[in-house]
């Protein structure tokens, strides 16, 4: 695994302008020139946006805190873990995490345990999704932002969660891997 790690460190992609084509709060569409590693030139056009962080919140009884909420740009309700884009002013993706999760559900966490990151979207975006798992949860009121006023939540035993990740009933990227990556790792074996 090393040599082709090291293979593909040597063959690198290089950034020679960007122009940013349409910017908003939210996004940046951007067209980069670029030196592809074989020495030809080309275009690159992706969308840059702020990372998010996904909290799945488990307490001591085993369930798990869930939202069910309209989805804009999927044009459908879905289930998924409260998540929430990195604001500017968060020190750090785990400050995201614990403002997400206590605004959208009103819990607040004694516990936040890094699961990993995922890209979304690869070769379309820089979107990197943050995922914690949270326990010693303490409950209270959400204090939702507009366009979540149909953000309903439930708490659902963990193997209800993962069917519905099983399934294909929640297809958010960054709830899935971390329902899937608590699974596989054996980590609520010892919180729940």
């Amino acid at each position: 695994m090393k040599n082709i790690d090291a293979k593909f460190a040597q063959a690198s992609w290089v950034k020679l302008s960007t122009e940013i084509i349409y910017q908003s709060s939210w996004l940046e569409l951007r067209c980069d020139e670029t030196v592809l590693p074989e020495g030809s030139r080309g275009r690159y056009d992706h969308v840059v946006v702020p990372g998010s962080a996904t909290v799945l919140a488990v307490g001591e009884d085993g369930r798990a805190a869930v939202t069910r909420q309209w989805i804009y740009p999927h044009a459908e309700t879905q289930w998924r873990l409260p998540t929430g884009r990195i604001e500017a002013s968060d020190v750090d993706p785990e400050a995201a995490a614990r403002r997400e999760l206590q605004e959208e559900t009103g819990i607040k966490a004694a516990r936040l345990r890094p699961l990993g990151v995922v890209n979304g979207a690869d070769s379309f975006t820089n979107h990197r999704e943050h995922t914690f798992l949270a326990t010693g949860l303490v409950r209270g009121a959400p204090d939702l932002r507009p366009g979540e006023a149909d953000l309903q939540l439930h708490w659902l035993p963990f193997d209800q969660v993962l069917a519905l990740v099983v399934r294909g009933e929640m297809p958010h990227a960054g709830s899935a891997f971390a329902v899937l990556a608590v699974q596989v790792s054996g980590i609520l074996d010892n919180h729940c």
